[in-house]
């Protein structure tokens, strides 16, 4: 029997229509734009509007990306979806939602939760099914409506995250050249307290029902852990970072990419960067970033791709992906 590979056939995303930039906050909050701007390299993101949910950005992603796969919705085997703000608490999950939006009906559905992390799951977890030969095509979407789980009093995370979708469809070939090479994925719940969002019945004494971050801590750990889980990755499969067309890493701040990026010996053109624009828009983060550079007609196929993600758990992964669109 031959051998099949998981291919990434398509990338999409979509943005809300409000934007929000750093003077906005001046109105609100101690903080000015030079303050965020130095500290994070963010100067605008976008909010989804009240009646919009994390399905419906989703739903626009995840259209866009069936279509630039030239199947329809029929073809699609499963949805899964990655987000830290899911429609409902618990349950119908986002998935389900979405596929019903997109009309795809009778397939399984589900969501994961790996916070920032969550493409790079979703990317192994299709890799997985492609190669066990459980499904043929399968829809992935990072969705996030963060700012429905920010205080807009925290100064210290309001300004750092963002709302969008990043879609992606992974089909099944026969061409190694043209699959997803390679993925790591780990995660350490020691550092819980670090970056979370309290659970509904919590005491009075906890705080709001919004993200809290440790900012400080979370940047070193983040640092240090991302530079070695690329040099992991890229050792296990005897590649240089010269090899690499594009290294895309999880937007969450620019110092931490610098630093990564520099570590490693990225060059500028190498390290694709949309934080200045959107924010930390979590697991919307990556394929929002690599549709970027698709839709500029930066990339190619044949591109070799190398992902890389640090989210709250902690979870964290690397990918080495060609592209296939």
């Amino acid at each position: 029997m031959e051998q099949l590979f998981a291919s990434l056939k398509s990338i999409a995303s979509y943005v809300p229509s409000q934007c929000v930039s750093n003077k906005d906050f001046e109105k609100t909050l101690d903080t000015s734009d030079e303050w965020i701007s130095k500290r994070t390299g963010i100067q605008t993101r976008y909010f989804a509007a009240p009646e919009q949910n994390t399905s419906d950005l989703a739903y626009e992603a995840g259209k866009l990306a069936i279509e630039r796969a030239n199947l329809t919705p029929n073809d699609i085997d499963v949805v899964i979806v990655a987000t830290l703000s899911p429609d409902y608490l618990t349950m119908p999950s986002t998935a389900c939602i979405t596929a019903h939006k997109l009309g795809i009906h009778n397939k399984p559905a589900f969501d994961i939760s790996s916070a920032c992390s969550g493409f790079i799951y979703l990317l192994d977890i299709a890799k997985s099914f492609i190669q066990s030969r459980t499904y043929k095509n399968i829809l992935i979407i990072g969705a996030e409506k963060v700012s429905s789980v920010l205080d807009f009093q925290d100064r210290g995370t309001c300004v750092l995250f963002g709302d969008g979708s990043g879609a992606a469809v992974v089909s099944a070939t026969t061409e190694k050249s043209k699959s997803i090479l390679d993925v790591h994925v780990a995660a350490n719940g020691q550092y819980a307290d670090l970056l979370y969002t309290p659970r509904l019945g919590a005491t009075s004494n906890s705080p709001k029902q919004c993200l809290q971050m440790k900012g400080n801590e979370v940047f070193k750990q983040a640092v240090k852990t991302l530079a070695q889980d690329v040099k992991d990755i890229l050792e296990h499969n005897a590649i240089k970072p010269q090899d690499v067309n594009f290294f895309v890493p999880h937007q969450a701040n620019l110092r931490i990419i610098n630093a990564v990026g520099e570590m490693l010996d990225f060059s500028p053109e190498q390290i694709v960067l949309t934080v200045q624009k959107y924010g930390n828009t979590s697991a919307a983060s990556i394929p929002m970033a690599i549709d970027e550079i698709y839709t500029q007609g930066k990339l190619k196929n044949g591109d070799l791709l190398l992902l890389d993600a640090f989210g709250g758990g902690f979870t964290w992964g690397s990918a080495l992906v060609y592209f296939n669109g």
